[in-house]
């Protein structure tokens, strides 16, 4: 037997230390996907659920570049859309969108959602991903598509639509808009934005240089388990945190 033990996910007994560790991560999330070059201009949020008020989210305030967000700049909203620890404003299609999901959704702790150029591309086509990768099976059976494109998404009816749309799954395609993942923690939902939108640009790639070959029903299925669970996404994130605090530490402020 293996001496190697795997991190297991975290469990608090004071409210005030998870609300911290969701704050830490949201903000280390929110420097990788500035790293990455998910940032475009005002678009894009990812929000954490307050353990103690669950109907409240942590969110990145409007105008604020993800590069530059630490812990003490994040906003908490409530279900009503209302800043009420912050001195920012929240990007009203953030609120419109995500507080319908998390509404609709109790099992999700956060959401990711931005404009990054793969996902932005791919989203256009108005189709699910093919199975193409080790990778991508981890969306296979397991992510949706908006197929509707009606503008900015203000209104919370429309985000009503979506989280609808959503389901139980873990990702859906916005048609014309971008893409948005869930996670039952940050760590998850910020890892499988990246994993999805690098899935997205494998499509892309591999359909722009001929005709690549479609992974088996069967086996995509069975990979999907072995790499599509929430422990998988939750681990695969914890390599970025650990590399994205060693290099931006202020991020912890």
């Amino acid at each position: 037997m293996s001496r190697y033990s795997r991190p297991q996910i975290p469990v608090f007994e004071r409210v005030e230390d998870e609300r911290l560790h969701r704050k830490q991560r949201l903000a280390a999330a929110f420097r990788l996907f500035g790293k990455f070059g998910f940032s475009e201009g005002i678009a894009g949020h990812i929000t954490a659920r307050d353990p103690e008020f669950t109907d409240h989210f942590w969110v990145n305030p409007l105008g604020t570049y993800f590069g530059h967000i630490r812990v003490s700049d994040l906003i908490l909203v409530n279900k009503e859309g209302e800043v009420v620890k912050g001195d920012a404003e929240v990007n009203q299609a953030a609120f419109a969108i995500h507080s319908q999901i998390h509404e609709a959704r109790p099992d999700v702790i956060a959401a990711a959602h931005a404009h990054s150029i793969y996902g932005k591309a791919w989203s256009s086509l108005g189709r699910l991903l093919d199975p193409l990768t080790q990778d991508s099976c981890a969306f296979y059976e397991d992510h949706a598509l908006f197929d509707d494109f009606t503008g900015v998404v203000l209104e919370t009816s429309e985000g009503q639509r979506l989280a609808q749309t959503l389901g139980p799954k873990k990702a859906i395609i916005l048609r014309n808009h971008s893409i948005l993942t869930v996670g039952q923690t940050v760590d998850e939902a910020a890892f499988w934005y990246i994993s999805l939108e690098r899935s997205c640009q494998a499509q892309l790639l591999a359909e722009a240089a001929g005709r690549p070959t479609i992974i088996k029903h069967e086996t995509a299925r069975l990979t999907q388990t072995q790499v599509g669970s929430r422990i998988s996404g939750w681990f695969s994130f914890q390599p970025l945190y650990d590399r994205i605090v060693r290099e931006e530490p202020d991020l912890l402020n």
